[in-house]
């Protein structure tokens, strides 16, 4: 059974009336909101789905004569008319996303490789390829920003061809157009030329530099500026610094990954740090030095503090990736009981627990009344 298309207007929710202004500004944020990159990776395949489906639409409405056929025959007669790629040549896409900061091998990607950008130039003439790196990161320099040099290979245009791999003719299969248009009934299908896969043109005489691949393999060493406060899961990316096009580079996108401290751990921009201390530290009360990400600061346990506690020292977390605000570290007192006595520290023991009445156990003393009370019903 056919898919039912729903309405271009519809979909970018404007009305039939609308301007292009009004057009490309519903796109914008529609763009923004399901553009792949920007959501979590279980809902990426529903998110390209209406990528896909928004910038269709954005592309047959800001294109006079195509929003003209739509609004004559709608999508039965507009479909016979018009391939996929036909419906985004000549669309102005490379502008708006240079505005919010998207590549446009989205496109190849999501369409099947032809090239959105400037007829039928397909992969060779298009932008290049986006890559992807992981760096990994130890839990200070993630803490306190960094500058890292990673090597990258990648493709770049070859100098020797300007990219075209050689020397070219025009293919004789489909006379440069790129496709091969058959007639069925009333309607007319376009697929791409099999002989040229939808450039235009043959190679005649490969290039002795590139081997008429059109690029060349290098590998690039990049300063990669981490800022302060990433965590693991985050993502940069580098404009620019992905494989060569001929119509420019595509982006680096630089994944991270943090190593965990062996006394820290993070919530958000707060550190949590478990501190040990001793029954009389606890029950005198104690001034204790506690480490930081930067040296050591001395805090105050207060006499009577029973394990579990958790004391705030301002200011002492991480800083926020977004504004630069330091976090808190939150210091958890775990109370030790000793485990290896000597004759001398068991006897005073023995005489402290001989003095110590049900005064000196509250919560015992409330749990004691709690089970005193269940036992009498």
């Amino acid at each position: 059974m056919p898919v039912t298309k729903r309405d271009y207007y519809e979909i970018l929710g404007v009305a039939k009336n609308a301007s292009v202004e009004d057009i490309k500004r519903a796109y914008r944020q529609l763009a923004l909101k399901y553009h792949p990159d920007r959501v979590s990776a279980d809902q990426k395949k529903a998110s390209e789905e209406k990528f896909k489906e928004v910038s269709e639409a954005y592309a047959v409405l800001t294109d006079e004569q195509k929003r003209r056929v739509y609004d004559q025959y709608g999508h039965a007669g507009f479909d016979q008319r018009y391939s996929t790629e036909e419906i985004f040549r000549g669309a102005d896409f490379s502008s708006i996303f240079e505005d919010l900061g998207f590549g446009g091998s989205i496109f190849e990607d999501l369409f099947g490789g032809f090239d959105l950008f400037g007829g039928r130039g397909g992969r060779r003439g298009g932008r290049g390829a986006d890559l992807e790196l992981e760096v990994s990161l130890a839990f200070e320099e993630a803490a306190r920003g960094v500058a890292k040099t990673v090597t990258v290979p990648r493709r770049e245009l070859c100098m020797d061809c300007r990219g075209e791999g050689g020397e070219r003719t025009t293919c004789s299969g489909c006379q440069g157009a790129g496709q091969i248009r058959q007639s069925a009934g009333f309607m007319v299908l376009s697929r791409p030329c099999p002989r040229c896969a939808g450039q235009g043109s043959v190679l005649k005489k490969a290039c002795h530099a590139c081997r008429g691949e059109g690029r060349i393999p290098v590998e690039r060493k990049i300063e990669i500026k981490v800022p302060a406060g990433v965590e693991s899961g985050m993502r940069l990316r580098l404009s620019g610094e992905g494989e060569g096009g001929k119509r420019g580079h595509g982006d680096l996108y630089v994944h991270l990954s943090v190593k965990p401290h062996p006394l820290f751990h993070r919530d958000g921009a707060d550190l949590l740090l478990d501190y040990p201390v001793h029954i009389a530290q606890a029950a005198l009360g104690a001034a204790v030095e506690v480490p930081t990400l930067n040296g050591h600061v001395t805090m105050k346990v207060p006499a009577g503090t029973q394990s579990g506690t958790v004391f705030r020292v301002r200011g002492k977390g991480l800083p926020d990736v977004h504004d630069g605000r330091a976090g808190d570290l939150l210091v958890r007192v775990t109370v030790e009981t000793p485990t290896h006595l000597s004759a001398a520290q068991r006897r005073l023991l023995e005489e402290l627990g001989h003095t110590l009445g049900e005064e000196a156990h509250p919560s015992r003393r409330s749990f004691l009344a709690k089970v005193k009370d269940l036992l009498t019903r």
